[in-house]
């Protein structure tokens, strides 16, 4: 998040203490087409819980999301239609190419 210059004008969500809803879910797999895409498998629970071998379907996907902060891929980042997951250098070059070019 510090390579990223947000806006002030971005709401920022601390899901932490502001559980996703799942509406929030819903939106952005609208953007991102997918669940797994926003789910985590570095969660410690994902190892714990031993959920490689499990086969999970997008559903399955959708409500670990739900039951558990720590299932979601972070940061997202939504700027307009567009999402950003994760904290690769790709995808935060590609964020700050989209928020600074707005």
């Amino acid at each position: 998040m510090k390579e990223i210059k947000i806006p002030q004008s971005f709401i920022k969500q601390d899901i932490k203490t502001e559980a996703l809803t799942e509406e929030d879910i819903e939106h952005m797999f609208n953007i991102s087409g997918s669940y797994e895409a926003l789910f985590s498998k570095r969660a410690r629970l994902y190892k714990e819980r031993n959920l490689k071998d499990a086969g999970l379907l997008e559903e399955d996907y959708k409500h670990l999301l739900l039951e558990h902060y720590t299932f979601l891929k972070r940061p997202v980042i939504i700027n307009n239609d567009e999402i950003f997951i994760g904290n690769s250098k790709k995808v935060v070059e590609a964020a700050n190419k989209s928020i600074h070019s707005s």
